[in-house]
């Protein structure tokens, strides 16, 4: 069976097809990213019979067009948006919503005697010679008319060449653009796959992109789920785009969907700001128990998952679903105590997540043991920060974590998500694991590590201070501009045998500090420093840092899991001191975890 047919189609029918809604294009509700050259070099393509690509449309089943009616089927484009918008835009002359969600025009003009396209300028607007604006040409009530006008302007052109002229540019009508449409009965991967051969730019289409259009052809309350989405990702990341929103949507303004995300106006949060494919992630896995996007296109596309055909008479049910699952992922309180039960396992920084995978299974899982009942929410706390630092730690939603989720989902369902965790940590979280692959996995230089970010959390979390700090915590240097201090300084290691990068550049010499006390260590053996900060103690004159007790001294060493007689480390046992360290600070996690 042919996977997908190659068309041919007329530019007004084209058109005609995405007004008459046979062509869904949802992402039209997006800001148009073309400048206006780009449109005048489609324009300029198609009248000299240049290709221009082919459009790829996917068919959909059971969609409802504007005025309440359901198509037996419906074309989503899924690659040309674009350019159809373009053709919109300058042959019907139709409004584009730029970055700011404001409806504006794009006018190319036409000049028939040199044949030249270009957008159109106040210079353009005042010469005669130019049609300033192709879309009142094409909407014309008729050629004829049009053309004497224009000729009683410009009474030196050549009516015979200008006939001709205008002829090639009425054609632009009829130019022929290539459509390949995908067959109904493919899934979403074998689209995808499909989607990257025959697209020449070689771009990847993701599943959250299919679902992201399934979703806004199910008719205003489709296209208003899409617009949640969409906005709540954009205002996560940009607050001040809420008024844009507001005043230029105002069909979306009228709707509960914008209040229900209009918190997000004073929301400056940056630890967790979801794209449109998290969202369609964690919406899977709330709503449906699904962790592949591809499985809610299938759910809204009415496949039943026995027979493997489609009924339509579950599509209904499954965007039911669908927006009681984005209700509790969108709401303020749902999502600020999420934040708060991150943070308060130590993640107060956007650059400690390292899985944006890991941040939305907790998230979902959070929305999950909120519909329990029976459970009290100091336990449901303590679930979703040890479910993510151990996602943190072990890789879990890395890889194919689609798979994996479906698995934990089922098996949290099964058994209970207390029950499943305990089965994990036994498995995965062994003595062998503390002892040997922990410390194994802190031998790197990558401070962006997660097992680096994990023990800062650790940190954070015990309300540790940092390296030779009496009062400044690692929490206060991470949310401001604490130093990443080199504990044996860099430039002591290069010139007594460790001149590469790899070797002074471990996390297991570094040590989060004020940066007064990393210009006073400056290249300082540790037995130098640390004889200062002896001295420092014994007289109570502030020298490097402002500890002045033995006993806060031996306290701040075990808060940076540093060892005891560090301040006797050379060049020549720095490699014994970064086995000691690394041993310490996997042990720090340790206990940090089972404390959570």
């Amino acid at each position: 069976m042919a996977k997908y047919e190659v068309r041919q189609t007329a530019v007004e029918q084209l058109l005609a097809d995405v007004k008459a809604d046979r062509i869904a294009i949802p992402e039209l509700q997006r800001p148009f990213v073309w400048d206006s050259v780009k449109v005048r070099d489609l324009m300029d393509s198609l009248y000299k019979g240049y290709p221009v690509g082919y459009l790829i449309t996917w068919q959909s089943v059971g969609a409802k067009l504007r005025g309440g009616q359901v198509a037996a089927y419906q074309q989503i484009l899924i690659d040309g948006q674009q350019r159809v918008t373009a053709l919109r835009a300058a042959i019907a002359g139709l409004p584009v919503i730029d970055k700011h969600y404001k409806k504006v025009r794009i006018r190319i003009a036409f000049n028939p005697v040199t044949e030249e396209f270009a957008t159109r300028t106040p210079v353009i607007e005042k010469n005669p010679q130019w049609i300033s604006d192709i879309s009142e040409f094409f909407n014309s009530a008729g050629t004829f008319t049009f053309a004497k006008k224009y000729l009683e302007r410009n009474p030196e052109v050549d009516p015979e060449r200008f006939e001709a002229t205008i002829g090639r540019l009425a054609a632009l009508r009829t130019a022929q653009v290539g459509i390949i449409s995908l067959a109904d009965d493919l899934d979403v991967e074998t689209v995808s796959e499909i989607f990257v051969r025959i697209n020449s730019k070689g771009v990847p289409l993701s599943s959250a992109d299919f679902a992201m259009s399934k979703i806004a052809t199910y008719g205003d309350r489709g296209r208003n789920l899409r617009k949640q989405i969409d906005y709540f990702c954009h205002l996560a990341v940009a607050p001040h785009a809420y008024d844009d929103i507001k005043e230029n949507d105002t069909e979306f303004s009228a709707t509960d969907y914008l209040k229900s995300i209009a918190w997000l106006k004073d929301e400056t949060d940056e630890l967790y700001d979801p794209e449109y494919g998290d969202m369609i992630r964690v919406a899977g896995l709330v709503g449906f128990n699904r962790g592949k996007a591809s499985s809610i296109v299938s759910e809204l596309s009415g496949l039943d998952p026995e027979t493997r055909k489609i009924d339509e008479s579950r599509i209904p049910a499954a965007y039911d679903k669908l927006e009681a699952a984005l209700k509790q992922i969108v709401s303020k309180y749902h999502f600020e105590n999420f934040l708060m039960t991150i943070k308060s396992a130590g993640f107060i920084a956007p650059n400690m997540v390292r899985s944006k995978n890991a941040l939305n299974f907790a998230y979902a899982l959070y929305l999950r043991l909120r519909q329990d009942p029976g459970m009290v929410e100091g336990e449901r706390k303590r679930i979703v920060k040890r479910w993510f630092v151990l996602s943190t730690l072990t890789g879990r939603h890395s890889g194919s974590f689609e798979s994996t989720w479906e698995q934990d989902i089922r098996r949290i369902t099964e058994q209970g998500a207390a029950n499943y965790l305990k089965q994990i940590e036994e498995g995965e979280l062994t003595d062998g694991f503390w002892s040997v692959t922990l410390p194994n996995a802190l031998e790197t230089p990558r401070t962006t590590s997660p097992y680096f970010q994990t023990y800062l959390a650790a940190q954070v979390s015990k309300g540790a201070r940092g390296f030779l700090s009496k009062g400044i915590t690692v929490a206060a240097m991470l949310e401001n501009s604490g130093d990443i201090h080199h504990i044996v300084p860099k430039d002591y290691l290069q010139k007594n045998g460790f001149p590469k990068q790899g070797d002074y550049n471990q996390v297991a010499n570094f040590a989060l500090t004020e940066t007064s006390i990393n210009v006073s260590i400056s290249n300082k053996p540790p037995m130098t420093y640390m004889g200062i900060v002896a001295a420092q103690i014994a007289s109570g004159k502030l020298a490097l840092g402002e500890i002045t007790d033995a006993d806060d001294l031996a306290k701040n060493l075990i808060e940076n899991a540093v060892p005891a007689d560090f301040a006797e480390v050379t060049a020549g046992s720095y490699p014994e001191f970064l086995i000691a360290r690394r041993k310490m600070m996997a042990a720090a996690i340790r206990d940090y975890y089972r404390a959570l």
